[in-house]
């Protein structure tokens, strides 16, 4: 079973497009992926479905008690080989500080985080933020990060740079496209139109392919 959680510094830093790309490139490789979605979200739940060919399930930790969420987790991820939850909001944002956060899911279920981190105007800045987020609480597995927007492979070498000096893994980066920018501004407001949705989900997938280490994130 390999099982990871896709967290984020805060709201719109791409975990939505990291996760579909993820979910679909894994797919694409036979293994069946079990979503999850942090939270009473019920849009990003039917794009997971369709990037990952399986129902999404929510885990809310401010609507059910800790045993409920630990037993819907379980539960519907038994048959799956991978099970991939994506956050809400920034990593440690809950409805009371940590309360209900992604953060608290990790801990609680005691799974791996990857942070996605917007990289779009900084690079070796992103050090003391990585550090920040991965020693914040020692209870939590901060595995690595991926990093989104990503203007070249100069600025991808600065980022893994930062990534190296804060002991932490660098699965890799998500370029800054107009497809990737397209598929952020289109989610939640186009669900019906599910052509036109797939199409942005292969997109992200193949972006995954080309620049995320796959096969090392499934090695968690």
């Amino acid at each position: 079973m390999n099982e990871f959680l896709i967290g984020a510094t805060s709201s719109n830093s791409g975990k939505t497009t990291c996760c579909l790309g993820l979910m679909r490139a894994i797919s694409d490789r036979g293994l069946d992926v079990q979503p999850f979605k942090i939270g009473p979200d019920y849009i990003d739940p039917m794009f997971h479905q369709i990037a990952a060919r399986r129902a999404s399930v929510n885990l809310d930790l401010f609507m059910s008690s800790t045993g409920h969420t630990i037993q819907c987790f379980r539960r519907y991820g038994a048959s799956a080989d991978v099970r991939v939850v994506e956050g809400v909001m920034g990593l440690f944002d809950g409805y009371d500080k940590q309360k209900g956060s992604s953060a608290e899911l990790a801990i609680i279920v005691d799974i791996p985080v990857i942070m996605v981190v917007n990289a779009q105007s900084a690079a070796y800045s992103v050090a003391p933020l990585i550090y920040g987020f991965k020693h914040f609480d020692p209870r939590l597995k901060l595995a690595g990060v991926i990093f989104n927007k990503v203007a070249s492979e100069r600025h991808f070498l600065l980022l893994e740079q930062a990534c190296h000096d804060t002991g932490t893994e660098c699965f890799g980066y998500l370029a800054r496209t107009p497809e990737l920018q397209i598929l952020s501004r289109h989610l939640g407001l186009t669900i019906t139109e599910r052509e036109k949705t797939e199409l942005l989900i292969r997109a992200a997938a193949e972006e995954v392919e080309k620049h995320v280490k796959i096969k090392r994130i499934l090695d968690l």
